[in-house]
């Protein structure tokens, strides 16, 4: 899922090696020796996703992130299975995060070959198997009880009643067991060592990969070129502070990774300049922070009504959910520092004033 791009400084200059080397769907690009760039196709407007095969020998294939359950990305991963695999089975599938677009065919893909495993971390895995839990649920009070404090009006809310539930429909059914991907480990891929780097704020335990002898890092969406990660709040954990969580893991993956390094993202294509983006990342929250920060201080608002402060423009019904989500990631940071303060009025509507 991609964010919303606030009103940030001009964009870093990064380096793209691949550029003339995009593989097509059903297709593969080499990337260093054993690791393949595979993309697949998305139903919304990102496009693309890209996923990753890697070699691991006798022992088969691994595949990082696996696309969305629609009929043309299965059909592509047949035509690659049977040009690509040399006769050896999948034998891995890891996941990078528990969204649609990562983990969407994990199941389809260990059933097709028996005995692959599922890798995951741990939060990943389980916040997956409880939103797909919600499937066929009606939307819950506590739900439709964030929107409005958010100041979504009456058919806003509706809406969000009635696609509530739908996350399982963008899932194959999930594998009963999974192996946990933890922070700091080390796992062979390919032959080469690789660190478990995690990430929170985007989803709850992103993980990366990165292999220091190769200078490269499987980054999925926690590091992306072009477009910034959502970073939003959900009903369920209202009070929360992923974009807290977010800016100490851009600052974590800095420290972890070179400014060099080859970044393998899950959408747009690979880049080298892994500082310069995170620093301009970073940069585009500190200034959507003063700018909201001064808009409270004239008046107390809505959720709704930050949007032009952080992002520029009128923001449509297709992206509200994503909007109010950011924004109150934003709103809910200001609070957390002592910047900013809700109250409720008696139609159950938040308004945030500045300290």
């Amino acid at each position: 899922m991609d964010g919303l791009e606030t009103k940030t400084p001009a964009r870093p200059g990064l380096t793209y090696p691949f550029d003339e080397n995009v593989p097509e769907q059903g297709e593969t690009t080499e990337i260093i020796p054993g690791l393949h760039w595979v993309r697949m196709r998305l139903p919304f407007s990102l496009e693309w996703i890209n996923l990753w095969l890697i070699d691991d020998g006798e022992r088969g294939w691994t595949i990082v992130d696996t696309g969305m359950p629609l009929p043309e990305t299965k059909e592509a991963w047949r035509k690659i299975f049977e040009t690509c695999l040399g006769g050896r089975p999948v034998w891995r599938v890891i996941v990078t995060h528990m969204h649609p677009d990562h983990v969407g065919n994990a199941g389809w893909l260990t059933r097709k070959f028996p005995g692959a495993e599922l890798w995951m971390s741990q939060l990943e895995y389980i916040s997956c198997r409880m939103l797909v839990a919600d499937t066929g649920r009606e939307a819950p009070a506590a739900g439709t009880d964030f929107y409005v404090a958010a100041g979504w009006d009456e058919a806003q809310v509706e809406t969000y009643r009635s696609r509530f539930g739908r996350f399982g429909k963008g899932v194959s059914q999930m594998p009963d067991a999974y192996r946990r991907l933890v922070d700091g480990e080390i796992i062979r891929l390919g032959g080469r060592d690789w660190q478990i780097v995690t990430g929170n704020g985007h989803s709850p335990e992103h993980v990366c990969l990165y292999c220091k002898a190769e200078n490269v890092i499987i980054s999925g969406d926690q590091l992306l070129p072009r477009i910034s990660s959502n970073v939003s709040v959900h009903p369920t954990e209202p009070k929360a502070n992923p974009l807290k969580d977010w800016l100490q893991s851009c600052n974590k993956l800095k420290a972890t990774v070179s400014d060099d390094v080859l970044v393998l993202p899950a959408h747009n294509t690979p880049f080298r300049g892994a500082h310069k983006r995170l620093d301009h990342l970073i940069r585009g929250h500190e200034v959507g922070l003063k700018r909201l920060a001064q808009r409270l201080g004239e008046n107390p608002r809505r959720v709704v009504d930050t949007f032009p402060a952080l992002f520029g423009r009128k923001i449509g019904e297709e992206s509200l959910s994503l909007a109010t989500g950011e924004a109150m990631a934003h709103l809910n940071y200001l609070i957390a520092a002592g910047k900013a303060v809700v109250e409720r009025d008696g139609d159950g509507v938040d308004w945030y004033r500045a300290v």
